[in-house]
């Protein structure tokens, strides 16, 4: 059965979205639009809950490849080739879960969310004014992406290091991070059409100028 983009829109009319590249301010944003409006919170893979369960291997097989594995080390030594690879097709497979999701709570109140949700998907279901693209340099991106105090990321970083050789691991991880924050990826954000906000990386602490440009941009004010 296919629904249209039509309807889906409609229904998500409550939604908002943040997208964009790592180490951007995404997660930072979200929650605080979510704790300042009142907005329920949907953050970074809010729809593994479901589709870990609901995931077959034969319709969405990069989102049943973890499920699969017997060892870590595995994933973080794939070229970095196939992790871009994956993580592309983890974000095509999982727009369907993550779409749905959003419609059972849409009846709640207004969300914002944290997205995967390809960009031309995103043009089709929603509005400028519902979405913003979030930014940082390539170089915040790969070099810092071990650097916050995140459990999934952490743990990553302690199955590198419990690798043969770990530097060797660690270089070849932050490779597929480094094209998965490519310049292709990130022009395709930054010409996207979307709202767009790039962090500088010049260590202030812009948190709360954030907010107020995203909250103006998506109508709280």
């Amino acid at each position: 059965m296919n629904i249209e983009n039509n309807i889906i829109r409609h229904y998500l009319k409550n939604v908002y979205f943040i997208t964009g590249t790592a180490y951007a301010g995404k997660s930072t944003a979200v929650r605080m639009l979510s704790e300042r409006y009142g907005m329920i919170f949907c953050g970074e893979n809010y729809d593994m809950e479901i589709s870990s369960q609901v995931a077959e291997p034969d319709i969405q097989p990069d989102l049943c490849y973890i499920r699969g594995l017997s060892d870590w080390k595995d994933f973080v030594t794939r070229s970095p080739e196939e992790y871009e690879r994956w993580i592309m097709g983890v974000k095509q497979e999982a727009a369907g879960f993550e779409i749905t999701q959003l419609i059972s709570l849409s009846g709640k109140g207004k969300i914002i969310v944290d997205t995967n949700i390809p960009l031309d998907l995103l043009h089709e279901i929603s509005d400028y004014d519902h979405v913003a693209v979030m930014l940082a340099p390539q170089s915040m991106s790969v070099d810092r992406f071990f650097d916050r105090d995140d459990e999934e990321k952490q743990f990553i970083l302690g199955v590198i290091n419990s690798c043969d050789d770990p530097e060797a691991v660690m270089k070849n991880y932050r490779e597929g991070l480094a094209l998965i924050n490519s310049k292709k990826h990130y022009d395709e954000y930054a010409q996207s059409g979307f709202f767009t906000l790039v962090r500088e990386d010049d260590g202030k602490d812009t948190r709360e100028e954030v907010l107020a440009t995203l909250a103006r941009h998506f109508g709280l004010e």
